[in-house]
C-alpha cells in the first residue's frame, strides 16, 4: 500500500523514500540511460531515440534496483538510507559519453544508524551485485528467445550489462561493494564472483 504522509516521504509498506531521493533516483536514471545510449547508437548504428529505450530498460532499470538492493535491506535493519546523486558526475559523464567514454559516478545510498555494523553492511553491500545478477537472469529468457530486433537487443544488452555491473561492483578496492563484502565474508564474495563468471560462461554456452 502507497502512501505519501505529510513529512513528503512515499512509503511502500515499511520502505520509505522522501521527494529529494525520488527525483535524485529518475535524474540517475535518465543521465546513465542517456550516456550508455549515446554509445551504444555508435557501436550499433541506430538511432538515439531507440538506444535511449533500449539503455534506460537495461543499464537505467539495473542501476535502480542494485541501488534499492542496498536501501531496502539497510532500512529493513533500521538504518537511514537514502540515495542522493552526484550531480556533477553526472554532467561529466553525459560530456564524456559524446567522446566515446564511459565514466559514471551517478550516486550512492547514503546509510547511517547504529544497527549497522561490518557484519549488516557486508550483507547490505552484497545485495547490489545480486540485484544485478537477478536481472540478468531475467534478461536472458529474452536473449534466448529473439535472435533479431528491438527485444533480442534488450535482452542480449539487458544480460550482458547486468552481469558486468555486478561484476564491476564486487572490485575488492576503494568504495565498491566488493571491499565490504571481502571484509564480511571472503566465502560469499567469492560465490558471488563465481556466479557472475558463470552468468558469463552460461550465455556463451547457450
Amino acid at each position: 500500500m502507497v502512501s505519501l504522509h505529510s513529512s513528503n516521504k512515499v512509503h511502500f509498506g515499511s520502505i520509505s523514500f522522501s521527494e529529494k531521493e525520488i527525483k535524485d533516483l529518475i535524474k540517475a536514471w535518465l543521465a546513465i540511460s542517456f550516456v550508455f545510449a549515446v554509445l551504444l547508437s555508435k557501436s550499433l548504428e541506430i538511432s538515439l531515440f531507440t538506444s535511449f529505450i533500449i539503455s534506460s530498460l537495461t543499464v537505467g532499470v539495473g542501476f535502480i534496483f542494485h541501488e534499492l538492493g542496498h536501501k531496502i535491506l539497510a532500512q529493513k535493519y533500521g538504518a537511514w538510507a537514502e540515495f542522493r546523486s552526484f550531480d556533477q558526475m553526472l554532467l561529466l559523464a553525459i560530456v564524456m559519453s559524446f567522446f566515446g567514454f564511459v565514466f559514471i559516478a551517478p550516486g550512492a545510498v547514503m546509510i547511517s544508524g547504529r544497527t549497522i555494523g561490518k557484519s549488516r553492511n557486508g550483507k547490505i553491500s552484497a545485495m547490489g551485485p545480486m540485484m544485478n545478477f537477478i536481472m540478468a537472469l531475467l534478461f536472458l529468457p529474452l536473449a534466448i528467445t529473439y535472435k533479431e530486433g528491438i527485444l533480442s537487443l534488450i535482452g542480449n544488452y539487458g544480460f550482458t550489462i547486468n552481469t558486468w555491473l555486478g561484476l564491476f561492483n564486487l572490485i575488492p578496492f576503494a568504495m565498491f561493494d566488493g571491499k565490504k563484502i571481502l571484509n564480511w565474508n571472503k566465502v560469499v564474495y567469492g560465490i558471488l564472483v563465481a556466479a557472475a563468471i558463470s552468468l558469463m560462461l552460461i550465455r556463451y554456452l547457450i
